[in-house]
């Protein structure tokens, strides 16, 4: 019975943690709780690794299951809003299928979250278990030496950014660590610019893993404390005197050293004295042309309208270079045309491409969102377009995004979910390692969904990209997707020392400096246009340098110790 209500309050515990960290993103934005609330997580994972007895195939499952409860949870909560594509019936897709395939969408997001979160403590509590095994029995004082716990944490960390940097190889990956920090807490999101996003989620573990391994002290103190005095004698007499474990109020103590240090660095870098940059005066424009509408007739005639309207105004008002969201014109954009191409999909010819002709009167710059082609493909793509309406750049989306720019496995996934888009042939990606150049200067260019994405944003840094270009639809999420997707482009702009321009189709569009700081954000659903001075910046942080290098020191060292337990407990040498 006694172990039936640990493994309940465990279950509990572990649900109540996953919702905790949940609530650090928006709506909420409780970012404190995420420095507390994988300690439930990272205790079972130990606590099943410590009971060989009962397989290691068993402990393994134990912490795979915990895992993978906590991380469903997590990204469920964070990602809710896609249960806002639902409904769909614009599409001609009924309301009950609609809804199915709104649930299909969080619930593939979910499930990856548990997967992800299931591995690493799949991973941590085998391994775990593998080297305790290998130096004693894990049930003995010396699974809670301070050389064991050292052991543990560097393996914890080591695995959680290994994985971490493997999602964000894949096409699903949104809700990071580092993520519950923005846009609330800038002195932690600072140490991004050491190695990236992965610091601070090493950082975020680190303290939450010290203090599970004080609250699973405190109970080994209390079990040593409650032991019959007649069985610690006979222990002391009949075999080494085992050393005891630290006190938990150490591990404590240097949790939150830990957490002073990280946040007194945060600050240091983010008050530290900066070089200007060159200035440049950047227009937004703000369509809010629901995705509903906007790639028919109606839509591509509000388009036109209104955001040449908007550039004539930014022009007058002084603007070098005007911004338009994703998508924001959709069609084929080719030089010199007068009417939109009947190439692309689902449009006919409505007042002639204004935009193009703006373009051509007022002779200043523009960042198009639009559709191209690669060979026979379309491609979802960003356009510098000239005073003559003629392409001088371009930047293709790289991470598309599944079930609505292409379908993945098509003869299989496609016949069960249909289709979320009404393009009628699937998009491919652009290729890896562009660099946007406009007439002011190269830029980093991320659309829509890649803000999750930070190496993009780094690698396009170190090509020499000066300020930072993001142009997303949004519609039809919430203003919760909304702030999450600005809190993405914050990050990107802290750890590369850019400004970044946000132009969005239904919100929030922005303007951020390379400190994290908003200087403006639009409201949502609402057409806007903006004037701002930014600043061209080509300063090189660690992380632009040498990229993140923190996960392939934390692998090397974790392997390292592994390497070095096999080979001394093979020489039959326990190490304390």
């Amino acid at each position: 019975m006694a172990k039936l209500i640990r493994s309940d309050a465990r279950f509990v515990l572990v649900v109540l943690s996953g919702i905790g960290m949940g609530a650090t993103a928006s709506p909420i934005g409780a970012w404190p709780l995420a420095w507390v609330a994988l300690v439930p997580l990272w205790a079972a994972a130990v606590s099943a690794s410590d009971r060989p007895d009962r397989g290691l195939a068993r402990s393994v499952r134990s912490a795979a299951g915990y895992g993978a409860l906590w991380g469903f949870i997590y990204g469920g909560i964070t990602v809710h809003w896609l249960w806002f594509l639902h409904p769909l019936t614009w599409m001609g897709v009924p309301w009950l299928a609609s809804l199915a395939i709104a649930a299909f969408c969080w619930g593939i997001v979910a499930i990856t979250g548990g997967l992800w979160i299931g591995s690493w403590a799949a991973l941590f509590a085998g391994l775990t278990a593998w080297v305790a095994t290998r130096q004693g029995s894990p049930r003995s004082p010396w699974f809670y030496h301070p050389t064991a716990i050292a052991q543990r944490l560097m393996l914890g960390l080591g695995l959680w950014t290994g994985l971490d940097a493997v999602m964000q190889q894949g096409i699903l990956y949104w809700p990071s660590l580092a993520l519950t920090q923005s846009p609330n807490n800038l002195a932690a999101l600072h140490l991004s610019r050491l190695s990236g996003p992965s610091t601070l989620s090493v950082a975020i573990v680190a303290v939450n893993a010290l203090l599970a391994e004080a609250w699973l002290l405190s109970r080994q103190h209390r079990g040593i404390a409650e032991r019959p005095a007649e069985r610690r004698s006979t222990v002391t007499r009949t075999s080494i005197t085992p050393p005891l474990p630290p006190r938990p109020r150490a591990l404590v103590a240097l949790a939150l050293g830990l957490l002073v240090a990280i946040h007194s660095l945060g600050l240091l870098l983010l008050y530290l004295p900066q070089r200007s940059g060159t200035p440049l005066t950047v227009g937004i424009i703000q369509g809010n042309i629901p995705t509903r509408v906007k790639l028919y007739d109606e839509g591509i005639r509000r388009a036109l309208q209104g955001y040449a309207r908007g550039y004539h105004a930014l022009i007058d008002g002084g603007a070098e270079l005007v911004v338009l969201p994703e998508g924001a014109l959709p069609f084929r954009w080719l030089p010199n045309q007068s009417a939109p191409n009947q190439s692309a999909p689902n449009q006919s010819a409505s007042d002639g491409n204004l935009m193009a002709q703006a373009i051509r009167d007022r002779q200043v710059a523009a960042v198009v969102g639009t559709f191209a082609v690669r060979g026979r493909q379309l491609t979802q793509s960003l356009l510098a377009v000239e005073g003559d309406s003629q392409i001088v750049g371009r930047y293709d989306k790289i991470k598309l995004v599944p079930l609505g720019e292409y379908i993945p496995m098509p003869n299989s996934l496609g016949k069960i979910v249909g289709r979320l888009s009404p393009i009628q042939a699937d998009m491919v990606p652009g290729l890896p390692e562009q660099l946007f150049n406009t007439p002011l200067g190269p830029a980093i260019a991320g659309i829509c969904y890649e803000s999750a994405f930070s190496r993009l944003f780094r690698d396009q840094a170190a090509q020499g990209g000066t300020i930072i270009i993001t142009a997303s639809n949004n519609d039809p999420y919430p203003q919760t997707m909304m702030a999450q997707h600005h809190a993405q482009d914050l990050m990107r702009a802290i750890e590369t020392d850019r400004w970044a321009v946000r132009a969005t189709n239904t919100g929030y569009s922005g303007i951020v400096g390379p400190h994290g700081r908003t200087y403006w954000q639009s409201e949502a659903n609402r057409y806007t246009i903006k004037l701002a001075t930014v600043e061209q910046r080509i300063t090189r942080t660690p992380y632009v340098r040498w990229g993140d290098w923190l996960t392939p020191f934390l692998l090397c060292i974790s392997g390292l110790w592994l390497a070095l337990t096999w080979g001394r407990t093979r020489q039959g040498i326990k190490p304390p």
